[in-house]
């Protein structure tokens, strides 16, 4: 280590970016995809749906917990220095900007596109025909006034629990006939109820569509019969949603997080949206029920909650307005003939999803409950799809006879009711179900085989960088594999144990587990290539992730910079680690790449002298996941396979038109593409996909890949 290394302070704050400002700026990413006229409308639509969904979680989980540390006066500075109390000031800034930016789009940007496409979304019910008010007034006494329950407040009717995420109408009345005070009321929004509907046209005339909650408000007075209708508006509230589990006094885990489940609707307010004209007297109502500061509430200049744009986007006869859909090819090393377990024998099975399909891994469950040579099958989850083939394999194995022992892990934020119906299920057909470990969330993708052979025992097994889901296989990327290495089959073997039974291996081959293990490796492997670049070998690190905000790899990371390692990071969401910094990070680049697909895979290329070597698996280079969950990371090791993933990590660099680039200013700027081809990293992988499955040649991955041996 040079004299200017130890000098250097590699833990100053300005050396880094608060997590949930660079979330923040992750999500503007999001929002530029739906500002991006390059993009089909109907798929710009999409994308603005996601970043309200996003902000909806964001503030549940992320704001949530910065007021719970001011309530308790904690002030301790995270790594870029700000306290609690300074995150939630500049927060408030910056999403009230991105919320005043989500609408200027939608207004000024989608809706004139959506109407001279054929599409009229009537922003007000005044806007209403004669006859398009008529049918609007039908459908609300058919359809959706049976389901309303209206609530007034009084002295023998309290302020009504308004829940979570519910979209309201809040409205100020007052008795016919008398000067009493006005006195309020509300109805929720009924969820069960399609939020979009469509107004009939004669054929050939622009679709017009009317939101639901403009028909309730349309017809109010209806709701309360003895009353006038001084005002009605718009709201919804954002509650706090995180779990609080003590879970070494829980002396059931299920029950316990059932029982906390139920409050998640009742937590505390932190979030107000209401109309951007709401009536001052109706605010200040709902602003002193729900106790939520001025700065929490967000005037919205439209329609509450924008997810409903996903809706939209489902519309029938809107095709030509959306981006073509991608079907997942097969993988070549699974055409032919035989078992999937005589296709892994012989030699290891890279999966990259969703430009291939997922089927793999459900065969790889579903062949193992009706092999008779497969004697036990073990498996841990975390999210899965709502009606599951792979949670339906299991259950055949365990009624079949097979040993099946399945983590589910119950404390997978907002997936935790889904997981317990699973828990319950595999229960019943005679699984051994795991609920988790105490204070640590079972993060890991992993499923072992055990099968009776003819020289003996064999142990199958996959690994990946995604859940156990087939529906999100179809819009995530992720990278899978399949092996029957020994020294994989025996560390799987100790992952299970340790899972079950609390029993710690001495050592381990291939795998490395956190969170006892997988940080220090990681370290070490950052480690080895500043040492190398110091000592004049070849040194270089690609990294591909969701997120980066550990401070222990962040430092490692300029220390390796600082020594001269060139380091490219892949990093689609938070990234607290700055570029550009004098002497400490000129050497490091940070892209992020937001496409039709999520980026979700996790990629660990290191230069070894020379030696490549590359990792994946299921942890970001964040603390919770290095030490406050169980992950894994495996190694990829077949030369065809490596060259195959140097190939992706290339096209993901060189990509110009989904990437964005951080700058020294910490803003994230689209590559400029002047004078070079316009190249999509996620196109450029579906046409491989496609074209592979029409070529079907044995020797595909060395034809196209292994020339292939060094990264850009």
């Amino acid at each position: 280590m040079s004299e200017s290394d130890k000098n250097k302070d590699y833990r100053n704050p300005q050396y880094y970016t608060n997590r949930e400002l660079s979330w923040v700026l992750f999500n503007t990413r999001v929002l530029n995809e739906a500002r991006d006229k390059n993009i089909p409308l109907f798929e710009r639509l999409k994308f603005l749906s996601i970043t309200a969904s996003n902000l909806d979680e964001f503030f549940m989980v992320r704001v949530a917990s910065l007021k719970d540390m001011v309530a308790v006066n904690y002030d301790k500075p995270d790594i870029a220095g700000l306290t609690p109390q300074e995150q939630l000031k500049e927060l408030g800034r910056v999403t009230h900007e991105l919320v005043s930016l989500q609408y200027s789009t939608y207004t000024r940007s989608l809706l004139p596109l959506l109407e001279k496409n054929g599409l009229h979304v009537i922003q007000a019910h005044e806007d209403l025909t004669e006859e398009e008010s008529l049918y609007v007034d039908r459908f609300f006494m058919d359809n959706v006034y049976p389901v309303l329950t209206p609530m007034a407040v009084d002295s023998s009717r309290p302020f009504p629990l308004i829940r979570n995420k519910s979209l309201n109408i809040g409205a100020l009345v007052k008795k016919k006939g008398e000067k009493k005070e006005l006195e309020f009321a509300t109805v929720q929004v009924p969820s069960v109820l399609p939020r979009i509907v469509e107004i009939p046209a004669g054929e050939g005339k622009t679709r017009k569509v009317i939101l639901l909650e403009e028909i309730i408000e349309k017809n109010i007075e209806k709701l309360f019969l003895n009353y006038d209708i001084v005002c009605a508006h718009p709201f919804r509230i954002m509650r706090n949603a995180d779990l609080s589990i003590e879970e070494d006094e829980a002396e059931d885990l299920l029950k316990e997080i059932e029982r906390q489940l139920k409050k998640r609707q009742w937590g505390q307010a932190i979030r107000l949206e209401a109309e951007a004209g709401i009536d001052s007297r109706l605010l200040e109502i709902i602003e002193k029920e729900l106790n939520i500061s001025e700065e929490d509430i967000y005037r919205i200049p439209g329609p509450l909650d924008l997810t409903f744009l996903m809706k939209m986007y489902g519309m029938d006869g809107f095709d030509h307005l959306k981006k073509k859909p991608f079907t997942p090819q097969p993988v070549p090393a699974m055409e032919g003939e035989g078992s999937i377990f005589d296709k892994i024998r012989k030699g290891d099975i890279l999966l990259f999803h969703p430009y291939e399909t997922f089927t793999p891994v459900v065969d790889f469950i579903r062949q193992a409950a009706r092999d008779p040579q497969v004697l036990a099958i073990k498996q841990t989850l975390y999210r899965v799809s709502g009606n599951s083939p792979i949670i339906a394999a299991l259950a055949q194995a365990a009624e079949n006879g097979k040993q099946v022992s399945v983590l589910v892990e119950l404390k997978a934020r907002f997936d935790e009711e889904n997981n317990i119906v699973w828990a319950k299920m595999l229960e019943k057909a005679g699984c051994h179900v795991i609920y988790g470990l105490v204070g640590l969330k079972t993060h890991s993708k992993i499923t072992l085989v055990v099968r009776k052979e003819d020289d003996g025992i064999a142990r199958y097994v996959h690994l990946g960088t995604g859940n156990y889901n087939d529906a999100t296989a179809k819009l995530y990327t992720d990278m899978g594999l399949l092996t029957c290495s020994e020294a994989i089959g025996e560390d799987a073997t100790a992952v299970f144990n340790m899972l079950s039974g609390y029993s710690e291996p001495l050592s381990w081959n291939k795998l490395s587990i956190a969170p006892l293990w997988l940080k220090d490796k990681f370290l070490y492997l950052i480690g080895r290539e500043t040492e190398n670049a110091r000592n004049g070998k070849k040194a270089r690190i690609i990294a591909k992730m969701n997120a980066l905000c550990d401070q222990d790899i962040i430092a490692a990371l300029y220390r390796a910079s600082t020594a001269g390692v060139k380091i490219d990071l892949i990093v689609r969401g938070i990234c607290c680690l700055r570029v550009g910094i004098p002497g400490v990070s000129e050497n490091i680049r940070v892209r992020s790449i937001v496409g039709n697909f999520l980026e979700h895979s996790r990629i660990f290329y290191f230069e070894n002298a020379g030696l490549p070597e590359i990792y994946m698996g299921s942890a970001d280079w964040m603390p919770r996941n290095l030490e406050r969950r169980v992950e894994i990371l495996f190694p990829v090791e077949k030369e065809e396979l490596k060259a195959r993933i140097m190939h992706i990590l290339n096209c993901q660099l060189k990509d110009n038109v989904k990437a964005n680039i951080l700058t020294k200013d910490n803003v994230y700027e689209k590559v400029d593409k002047r004078g070079k081809k316009a190249y999509d990293s996620q196109d450029a992988f579906c046409l491989e996909a496609i074209q592979t499955a029409k070529e079907k040649k044995d020797d595909y991955h060395k034809r196209v890949f292994i020339p292939e041996t060094h990264i850009v």
